[in-house]
């Protein structure tokens, strides 16, 4: 269908509450989406490409054909799209990695010594199961506590194969292992450990810990307080074990504090912190590969429905970061699933808006550690060039500003960044030549011919080759520099700098006057208006710099009753010592004390000429 048809057959719609489902040319299912009205939600899509952000415009552009389901309410559209959605894992749908399935916790039982593994299902090969869990992330936590509680091997040697090979590994002198792959070490010592790791996934915590607490009381009374103390540690292991277990397999969790972080340009990430009886008892949490630009509300929502979809049981109360539009729907859903009621709450202040901060900081911090600074400038130029319909994104950006006061020392500025970083070796001052009085297009024409001159004629100062130039100004700023541009046969893309009343870049424009808007992503705006400051403040150093040394060896200096105050004065009113010239005795006078203006004046005229 052609983007009319599908705008049609959208304005044919129901004004009803529903399900749409986005097909390609293929008829497979790209994006899955719920509505209040299908008519008007459906229709947006198809009206005003613009608007839309990068992911929705490319997701548009590959819908060849769409079918809608219309619902009862508001909330069996919103089931029935997180059952679609789980069914066909749409490419354009925001998706939890670990939306497929849930994780068990497999037992090698019939080996010698059985290892614990990671499994998505249950399968009928003799070992024990335990689960299903909550995300792969927390049930591996889960495996990590047992071992490092029971003191269990984590290395990659296999028993008893490896038994007396090699000396033990860093894990047993640090205490994190009993070190089995010592002779010494018998077997039954290992299974006894593995017995205990079974009932503590069988959730048989009091009866394990009252066995360690008799050992540890009966090692005290032997004096062997060594091992009293390992046995101690051991059983405190054992008791937060127990708690983070019952956690994730989601069966008496309290509270669920849900945080995240909208990486704009880089990653992003979900996090769900689990708390049990006021204790922060263990933590979930997602990453997504690509910046999002949909709205926070409706990633939530998405995430939420998703994570919790399909479990078992559920909190009493879920902590969200923002409210929600569905929240009503959302709510019903998982109170029916839970079957009592969940409550959804968006705190603004308090303890339990600490606890948001908390969430929404563990959040960042998993986006940060997972992301490299490089990876991080990499993200945002290629966002950059996607925002600019650029055929590359950028690694090389000049942006030029001028400067001036009048018609004397007006300059210009060149700064480069390089992969989002500011390259100081290669900025360059110009100081305009032949200038009748300020005129920025005339001068940014000017500085822009000498700089890609330069260019051409093999310049080492001027070698490297802009792909993206930024203007100070509008579009008319934009036109010169794509005019002189064209004029020396290069093609460069130009981009105008459009500032709000605050001084701060709002837009980018084009030549032809196409405006980008910049403010809607916090990573590009505050990129490009660190750029358009730093270019600012290049320039006004350097025209500070010409005025500074203009004045300390000023004409006017030589002239009798003129200090560093009346000079000041004489050229911040006339703007140059070629106005101060020029200027009769009486003007002079509106400036400085009449008998300094008749001197000056006389320094510039000749002897016998008539004051006026």
């Amino acid at each position: 269908m052609t983007l009319e048809e599908l705008k049609e057959k959208a304005h044919a719609l129901p004004l009803k509450p529903g399900v749409y489902i986005m097909q390609d040319d293929k008829n497979k299912v790209i994006y899955v989406g719920k509505a209040k009205a299908l008519k008007n939600r459906v229709s947006q899509y198809f009206a005003n490409l613009a608007s839309h952000t990068e992911k929705t415009r490319a997701m548009v552009s590959q819908v060849h054909h769409f079918d809608v389901i219309v619902a009862d309410s508001e909330f069996e559209a919103l089931v029935l799209e997180n059952a679609l959605i789980k069914r066909h894992q749409p490419r354009y749908n925001i998706l939890l990695k670990d939306g497929k399935g849930y994780p068990y916790i497999r037992l090698s039982v019939k080996e010698a010594y059985p290892r614990f593994s990671l499994a998505g299902k249950v399968a009928e090969d003799g070992a024990r199961y335990f689960g299903p869990y909550g995300s792969r992330g927390s049930t591996q936590n889960i495996v990590d506590a047992l071992r490092a509680a029971l003191r269990l091997p984590s290395c990659s040697r296999k028993f008893p194969r490896d038994i007396g090979k090699e000396r033990p590994c860093l894990n047993y002198h640090m205490g994190q292992c009993d070190g089995y792959c010592r002779k010494e070490m018998d077997q039954g010592r290992y299974r006894e450990a593995i017995d205990q790791a079974i009932r503590l996934l069988e959730g048989k915590f009091q009866e394990v810990g009252d066995e360690l607490k008799a050992e540890m009381e009966l090692a005290a009374e032997e004096l062997r307080f060594e091992k009293a103390a390992e046995l101690r540690d051991r059983y405190r292991a054992i008791e937060l074990l127990g708690k983070r277990q019952k956690v994730v397999a989601g069966s008496l969790a309290d509270t669920d504090v849900v945080g995240f972080h909208l990486g704009q340009a880089t990653k992003s990430c979900f996090v769900v912190l689990h708390f049990m009886e006021g204790e922060l008892a263990a933590k979930d949490w997602e990453l997504m590969d690509t910046p999002l630009e949909e709205d926070p509300s409706e990633i939530l929502s998405a995430l939420i429905g998703q994570y919790y979809g399909g479990r078992g049981s559920l909190p009493k109360q879920i902590l969200l970061p923002c409210e929600l539009e569905d929240e009503v729907a959302l709510t019903r859903m998982l109170s029916e699933q839970a079957g009592r009621r969940v409550h959804l709450v968006t705190p603004q202040r308090g303890a339990k808006m600490d606890l948001i901060r908390l969430a929404n900081t563990n959040a960042r911090e998993e986006v940060e550690r997972w992301t490299t600074r490089e990876e991080r400038q990499s993200k945002l130029m290629e966002l950059l060039g996607r925002m600019l319909d650029l055929e590359t994104p950028p690694r090389r950006l000049e942006s030029y500003d001028i400067s001036n006061q009048g018609a004397d020392d007006i300059v210009a500025s060149m700064v480069v960044y390089v992969d989002g970083r500011p390259l100081k070796r290669d900025y360059r001052h110009f100081k305009l030549k032949d200038m009748d009085g300020p005129d920025d297009y005339a001068s940014m024409e000017q500085v822009l011919t000498r700089r890609f001159r330069r260019y051409l004629e093999g310049d080492e100062k001027f070698a490297g080759k802009p792909d993206l130039l930024l203007i100070d100004g509008g579009e008319t700023h934009a036109r010169v520099a794509v005019t002189v541009l064209e004029t020396l046969g290069l093609s460069i893309p130009v981009f105008g700098m459009v500032k709000d009343d605050r001084h701060r870049t709002r837009a980018l424009v084009t030549a032809e006057g196409r405006e980008i808007g910049i403010q809607g992503n916090q990573a590009i705006f505050s990129l490009i208006g660190q750029i358009q400051e730093e270019t600012h403040r290049f320039a006004i150093e350097f025209h500070r710099q010409q005025q500074n040394q203009r004045v300390k060896g000023s004409v006017l200096d030589k002239i009798p009753g003129v200090g560093e105050k009346r000079r000041s004065d004489l050229l911040r009113h006339f703007k140059s010592v070629k106005n101060i010239k020029a200027a009769t005795q009486a003007q002079l006078a509106e400036v400085v004390p009449r008998n300094t203006a008749q001197a000056v004046y006389a320094y510039f005229h000749q002897e016998g000429e008539t004051p006026t």
